[in-house]
Parts: structure tokens; C-alpha cells; sequence
């Protein structure tokens, strides 16, 4: 892998993490906003593939759609697929629940378990990257 190609995984992988601190922020907070929560445990998981994917020295593409990005990922390994229920479960927050016309209450215990599963997804997803 090239420098430029190290790099571009390095800031991927860093957009993760940043997303997963902030989540984590969140979640430990007095009074955790539990959209916040999806969106940011939503963009760890998303990040996070996207750096495999530049670590396979594959196109990323512009996109939110958790589903494809795992898709893409597991016609590289198939293990991936053991943590697609993981994102099924994850792919509204990206933006349907961010607005109002898709608005919808989202309870503490759905926002953390979904911070939940970003943090298995970026731990399974960083331990396939090896720079």
C-alpha cells in the first residue's frame, strides 16, 4: 500500500473514531439525546467500513446506505456478514430519524443499543485493517 493509500485509510479510520467518541460522549451524558446517539453510532459504522474498503484499496463511494457498504466489504471477506444484522438494524439512522418529517421517538435503550453495535462493528472492522 502507497502512502496516499495509508493515508486516505488513516483519516477514514480517524472520521470513525471521532464519531465514536462523540457517541460516547453522548451516551454517558446525564440526559443522552438519543437521536444524536443513532446518528453518531451510525456514522462510526459507516466511517469505519468505509476505511476497510479504502484499506482494500477499493472505489468509496458517497453513500449512507449501510447495506451496500456491507455488501461491498463481504465480496471481500464474507465474514463481514456476521455483523451485517448489526447494520440492518442501524441503516435509519443515517437520516431518516434526523428530520422531522421522518421523526419518531427513539427510546434510550434503542439508542444504546445501537452505540452498542457500533462499537462490535468498529472493533471487528479495525481488527481486518492492519497498516
Amino acid at each position: 500500500m502507497d502512502n496516499e493509500k495509508r493515508t486516505e485509510v488513516e483519516r477514514w479510520i480517524i472520521k470513525a473514531e471521532n464519531d465514536f467518541n462523540t457517541a460516547q460522549l453522548i451516551v454517558s451524558s446525564a440526559n443522552p439525546i438519543t437521536d444524536t446517539l443513532c446518528f453518531h453510532s451510525h456514522q462510526t459504522a459507516e466511517k469505519i467500513l468505509k476505511a476497510y474498503l479504502a484499506f482494500r484499496e477499493q472505489a468509496v463511494e458517497k453513500t449512507h446506505d449501510l447495506g451496500r457498504l456491507i455488501g461491498l466489504c463481504a465480496k471481500l471477506d464474507n465474514s463481514f456478514l456476521d455483523i451485517a444484522p448489526f447494520l440492518a438494524e442501524m441503516a435509519n439512522y443515517a437520516a431518516a430519524d434526523r428530520y422531522p418529517d421522518g421523526w419518531r421517538e427513539i427510546l434510550l435503550p434503542e439508542a444504546k443499543e445501537a452505540f452498542e453495535k457500533a462499537e462490535k462493528v468498529m472493533a471487528f472492522v479495525k481488527g481486518k485493517i492492519i497498516l
